[in-house]
């Protein structure tokens, strides 16, 4: 349903000792469906069309990729979307919210302690009597559609790579990823939550899937810079230096921090010589003007 644009691989840097680190251009796939989330909505809105629905339905914060990608989505598609937004309704909506809402998407503010309920039956079915019938989408994006579509983001030509790595967050696209590599490869994760309880969600969500998935992973749980959607000074420079030396854009909550923990992990002598490490750009851009607007500290597009 949507069209897809190429996601070339881009080289970023060859060592003296063969290793090379590359970066797979998911935030191309579409103009505003980028990244991850194009694959993670991919069969949902099939499902959602197929099952005769006209309106989605999702949750997100007031800072949420998923949340502006399902609007520019379900736009694209001509289904009707509506937001459930946690935290009380803005005065004025930051850069987010006013595309979603300029794409169509109802939003509906919720308070903090109603929206911990969002995957409650009794909580669905109000919202069922509030909107009438709707296809319902995870917060995050992240169910076993998803999961299939995620599952597609690698490429026969991704096959040559020693290592794929990703960031995680609801670990849907992570899960993918796990299904579609080969014996050869490893998946490392790397999280943006601050936590050791990411190793157990993680586990749990693959054996949930029921499919066979490759036991050679690892996930990085030490490189949050405080927490989800935390960050730094020494984050801010990365990202920045980055952008002028390579002219790929990341944003401050997913693919600036995997992009840091990869090329940190080469300079620790981390990897073996003659590894192909690819990563993921899983697209997110537009968190990067609500950054701006919120903090005054400009990130590059």
């Amino acid at each position: 349903m949507l069209p897809q644009s190429p996601c070339p691989n881009q080289l970023l840097n060859k060592t003296e000792n063969e290793i090379e680190v590359w970066i797979k251009r998911l935030d191309l796939v579409h103009p505003e469906v980028s990244g991850n989330k194009f694959f993670k909505l991919k069969y949902n809105l099939e499902e959602a069309v197929k099952s005769g629905y006209d309106t989605i339905l999702t949750f997100g914060g007031a800072y949420s990729n998923h949340i502006y990608a399902t609007a520019k989505a379900a736009e694209a598609s001509g289904l009707k979307s509506i937001g459930i937004i946690r935290g009380e309704e803005l005065s004025e909506l930051n850069p987010t919210l006013k595309s979603a809402k300029e794409s169509g998407m109802r939003l509906e503010f919720i308070s903090r302690s109603d929206y911990r309920r969002k995957a409650e039956p009794e909580f669905i079915k109000l919202l069922d009597e509030k909107f009438g019938e709707f296809f319902l989408i995870p917060e995050g994006g992240t169910n076993s559609l998803a999961i299939l579509g995620t599952g597609e983001i690698l490429t026969p030509e991704d096959f040559e790579f020693t290592h794929i790595a990703c960031s995680i967050g609801t670990g849907g696209t992570f899960a993918g990823l796990s299904h579609s590599i080969k014996p050869h490869q490893k998946l490392m994760g790397i999280s943006s939550l601050k936590g050791d309880f990411i190793h157990e969600e993680v586990k749990v969500l693959l054996n949930s899937t029921r499919k066979k998935y490759s036991s050679q992973y690892e996930i990085l749980d030490d490189y949050h810079f405080g927490g989800y959607a935390k960050h730094t000074p020494e984050l801010i420079a990365f990202i920045n230096d980055f952008h002028e030396k390579y002219k790929v854009p990341l944003d401050i909550i997913y693919t600036g921090k995997t992009a840091f923990a990869i090329l940190d992990h080469v300079k620790k002598g981390n990897f073996k010589a003659g590894s192909k490490i690819l990563m993921i750009h899983t697209g997110g851009l537009q968190g990067n003007l609500g950054f701006t607007e919120k903090t005054g500290i400009s990130l590059p597009l």
